[in-house]
């Protein structure tokens, strides 16, 4: 058997895209209403809530949604954002395909037309490249398992010089249902991620229990996301324990 296949998540993993997020989402809640009223600015209770989101046609959803950019002053369950979002959509009038779609959209022009510009607002996280670039020195592999557009993932990492041995975006399925068809590879899966809601979802999911799972610390978290993660099975890595050798890391 080889050595392991690491699997990233794209975003609030590798890339913090938070000035790219709400540029896009402003943009397609704007195409899809003109009449509303969006600052230019990332709204501070927008970043509050990132940890929560899970998928793009969300973010929209969220930046046409000032009920829910106003309620992110205070803390909100995970439990009370998903509540929240079958509502707005209701009230909009809007459905998840078609906020994904004016999302991705606007992200396919942005790249057609000013493709410097549109990926000048993604910054990789402080050593994340350097380390990719070692782990076939360590007999590891890795790749990319994203909720974004595989295609918008790859041109960023083509951008930076960075070749994953696969991209699969939203378009491959869920996470857990990825994961399970990579397990034919035959190689230790270890999976990293910064939303801990998908991490406990492929502990829960039959088929996954040898996958090893890590939540960064450097990602998009909610404050308490660090808590009790052993009686999950979850593994805490930190960008020092992350740029160690692989036979280091818990």
């Amino acid at each position: 058997m080889s050595g392991p296949l690491l699997v990233f998540d794209f975003d609030g993993v590798l890339v913090d895209g938070m000035a790219e997020y709400w540029w896009a989402a402003r943009q397609a809640a704007l195409r899809l209403d003109p009449s509303l009223q969006l600052p230019a600015d990332i709204p501070p209770a927008f970043r509050r809530l990132r940890p929560l989101i899970h998928k793009g046609w969300e973010m929209v959803l969220v930046a046409a949604e000032p009920v829910m950019l106003t309620s992110a002053d205070n803390r909100v369950s995970a439990s009370d954002y998903q509540a929240a979002l079958a509502p707005a959509l209701r009230r909009h009038g809007w459905s998840e395909r078609l906020l994904q779609d004016s999302l991705e959209q606007v992200r396919a022009e942005a790249l057609a037309q000013d493709r410097r510009t549109w990926l000048d607002r993604h910054r990789f996280y402080p050593g994340i490249a350097p380390r990719l670039c070692q782990l076939a020195g360590e007999g590891a592999d890795w790749g990319v398992l994203t909720t974004k557009g595989g295609a918008f993932a790859r041109e960023i990492l083509a951008a930076a010089g960075l070749e994953p041995l696969f991209v699969h975006g939203h378009e491959q399925g869920s996470k857990p249902q990825v994961l399970l068809r990579l397990q034919a590879m035959d190689r230790p899966l270890w999976f990293l991620e910064d939303r801990r809601p998908t991490l406990e979802a492929v502990r829960a999911s039959e088929g996954l229990e040898s996958v090893r799972c890590y939540l960064v610390s450097w990602g998009y978290l909610a404050p308490s996301d660090h808590e009790g993660l052993q009686a999950q099975g979850i593994r805490w890595l930190t960008p020092q324990r992350f740029a160690s050798p692989l036979a280091d890391w818990p």
